[in-house]
Order: structure tokens, then sequence, then C-alpha cells
């Protein structure tokens, strides 16, 4: 029981966080604010992908190197 709901939580944070990414990386051609929603989408992944844990922090070693 218990398994099956940790499964279920990952998948739910998956399809969640990919699709705040997925948003994220359209408002780069579309007018919005995508570098604040790239993050926030990884952000949520990195909570249960350790790839994304390393990709987020890559993201935000970039970003504050940019706003020096």
């Amino acid at each position: 029981m218990i398994e099956t709901l940790k499964k279920v939580k990952r998948i739910v944070v998956g399809i969640v966080g990919f699709t705040i990414l997925v948003i994220g990386v359209l408002l780069l051609v579309l007018p919005g604010p995508a570098f604040l929603v790239i993050p926030l989408g990884l952000g949520i992944l990195a909570t249960e992908f350790v790839w994304a844990k390393k990709l987020l922090k890559k993201v935000k070693a970039k970003l504050l190197k940019q706003s020096e």
C-alpha cells in the first residue's frame, strides 16, 4: 500500500513538473516569464528525481552568474 502511494506521488509529481517545464520552454518563444517558470518546474521535479535536482543546481548557478 505504501509503495503504491509512493509510486502514485512520483507519477503525479512527474506529470505536474513536466507540464510546468514544457510551459516554461514554450515561454522562451512566447511572451511570458520563462526564466521563472522553468526553475519552478525543475524544482517540482527535483523533489522526486535526482537528475532534476542536478539540473536545477546548474540553472541556479547560471542565473546567479548572469545577475552579477
